[in-house]
């Protein structure tokens, strides 16, 4: 997979808390992996990262086109949908961070139709996927 990054924790400094965040996510991120994989898209890149940020999945859709998606993982919803924490302000960053990822692996994404934006919410499990989100 193109760009795909070590997820090992730091050694020190981290509170127990910051550690089951990232367990979460984690887990968070696969299980929505997992259900892009289940529906004919392939994994192009996880958790690729350049100075302005990290893109948690790219994937090729069945139809060719690349698809960017930001996963949110929460506890539960007690806190709202978790698909809301992402802002007018996080989108734009994704759109600046996908622009990043097309210069920076253009040789490799030839074919491509087109781009798409999804957000990806998973709550005690269960993943809810907007596609086109913006």
């Amino acid at each position: 997979m193109v760009g795909e990054r070590d997820r090992t924790p730091r050694a020190g400094g981290r509170s127990q808390g910051t550690g089951y965040r990232q367990r979460l996510g984690a887990r968070g991120e696969q299980a929505v992996a997992d259900w892009y994989v289940a529906r004919g898209y392939r994994v192009v890149a996880r958790n690729w990262r350049c100075r302005e940020g990290e893109i948690d999945l790219v994937l090729w859709s069945r139809r060719r086109d690349l698809v960017f998606c930001e996963v949110k993982t929460r506890s539960s919803a007690r806190f709202g949908v978790p698909a809301e924490a992402v802002t007018p302000a996080k989108q734009q960053r994704l759109r600046i961070l996908a622009t990043r990822f097309l210069a920076a692996h253009e040789a490799e994404l030839t074919g491509r139709r087109g781009v798409r934006f999804d957000v990806a919410s998973v709550t005690a499990g269960r993943v809810e996927v907007i596609a086109a989100a913006f």
